[in-house]
């Protein structure tokens, strides 16, 4: 039945509940133009807790004070570093309810993972930081400490390869955190073992946020006015839910499976929605409903 046309007569099949579904790409594009709005909408609300970033640039630049102008930078620096961990948390929980295609309320969902994962969030968000600074610091000290010695870049890669190697952990970190009850430790165990285990998903996610990142970068250095336009909306949502598209599955395989076929249950969320062995009262058509034929119209008066 079309709402453009007059013809309200004739009605296909339906569509069956248990049709296959869309799998890999064709998947994630499914979901994503589904979700395009609601992952904007969770990207301003994710933003919100970037804004003690543009907080320590404001103080830096124009508090005429030195000694104030450090304080209040350093305030910022603070507030982000406790909020950006349990802010990704919230996020993750909210992109987990994407993929499993499961609704959700973005704000309140968003807030519960924040409130609900607060300290081991906070706790990755600081290393997560203190590498982000390193890798920085890096950059800044070691070349020119290499030139009275090349050995300097020895210490300078193992930087680099340490903050590559907690960047993929952090595909899994979060998500781990959200969806189980593990501890801090095992958090930080499953998601090294996890960064070694699922190289492929994990290049396959490095690159993408590699790419989309270059570009934003690019973005803001030639075209700026379009960067903080587009940055309010879209690139992190965007990165985080290609992370949690190819990161959840391998946890579902590797943590969370193990652990529901140990005690001898089926993973809830691959459980159908009818128990095993209860009665069905109603049976869903969908698929099976024979196709309405068009009623041939004839001249004169019918009789009803």
């Amino acid at each position: 039945m079309s709402i453009f046309s007059n013809d309200f007569e004739n009605r296909g099949s339906g569509i069956a509940k248990n049709a296959p579904k869309n799998k890999g790409i064709r998947l994630f594009f499914e979901i994503f133009f589904r979700k395009f709005w609601k992952l904007i909408e969770l990207n301003m609300l994710y933003f919100v807790f970037f804004i003690p970033i543009f907080l320590i640039l404001a103080s830096l630049s124009f508090i005429n004070n030195a000694v104030l102008s450090k304080v209040c930078a350093i305030l910022s620096l603070m507030l982000f570093v406790v909020c950006i961990g349990p802010a990704t948390a919230g996020m993750m929980k909210v992109q987990r309810n994407f993929v499993l295609e499961k609704h959700s309320f973005i704000v309140s969902d968003f807030f519960k993972g924040f409130r609900n994962n607060f300290k081991k969030a906070v706790a990755v968000g600081f290393v997560d930081c203190f590498i982000i600074l390193s890798v920085y610091a890096s950059f800044i000290v070691y070349p020119v400490l290499a030139e009275r010695s090349k050995f300097m870049y020895v210490p300078m890669v193992i930087t680099l390869s340490l903050a590559l190697v907690i960047a993929i952990m952090n595909f899994y970190i979060y998500l781990m955190m959200i969806a189980t009850n593990l501890s801090f430790k095992n958090l930080i165990k499953n998601s090294f073992a996890l960064a070694f285990v699922a190289l492929k998903q994990n290049v396959i996610t490095f690159i993408i946020n590699a790419v989309v990142l270059t570009g934003m970068f690019l973005l803001y250095v030639f075209m700026r006015p379009l960067f903080l336009m587009l940055i309010p909306f879209i690139p992190a949502s965007f990165l985080w839910f290609v992370t949690c598209f190819n990161s959840y599955p391998v946890i579902q395989k590797f943590v969370i499976n193990p652990y529901y076929t140990s005690i001898g249950e089926i993973n809830p969320e691959f459980a159908d929605d009818i128990a095993p062995g209860s009665e069905q009262i109603f049976e869903d058509m969908g698929g099976k409903e024979k196709p309405i034929e068009k009623r041939k119209k004839t001249k004169g008066k019918r009789i009803s």
